[in-house]
């Protein structure tokens, strides 16, 4: 299984691998949202984790594509430290199956992903 991960914030970026470590996937890390939608173009994934604001082109971008224009139901998890009830509302009315809120728990986050890799 391969996993997009668009995270600018290497710190972040950390904890998303830490929580896949024990997991059978191929994690690809991309650190803008212009190399983000080149690999969603490109290849197929499993699972997309995404931030919400990134440079070039945010999460929304990459939601836009998979859903409006490549009609996928590929799982989206929206991260981000903008966490306010409408951004999450937003996110998930935009077609996001999950939202994590940063500060990232990566045992926490390996439990809610799992569901999407099974």
């Amino acid at each position: 299984m391969k996993v997009l991960i668009c995270e600018d914030d290497l710190v972040v970026l950390k904890a998303i691998l830490v929580a896949l470590e024990n997991e059978q996937v191929e994690a690809i890390p991309v650190k803008d949202g212009l190399l983000a939608l080149e690999k969603l173009r490109e290849d197929t994934f499993d699972l997309i984790i995404t931030d919400i604001h990134m440079p070039f082109h945010n999460g929304d971008d990459i939601i836009k594509l998979v859903r409006e224009e490549q009609r996928k139901n590929t799982p989206i998890v929206m991260i981000s430290s903008d966490a306010q009830d409408e951004v999450i509302q937003f996110a998930l009315k935009q077609g996001v199956n999950d939202f994590v809120k940063k500060p990232i728990d990566p045992v926490s986050l390996q439990k809610r992903i799992q569901k999407f890799l099974r």
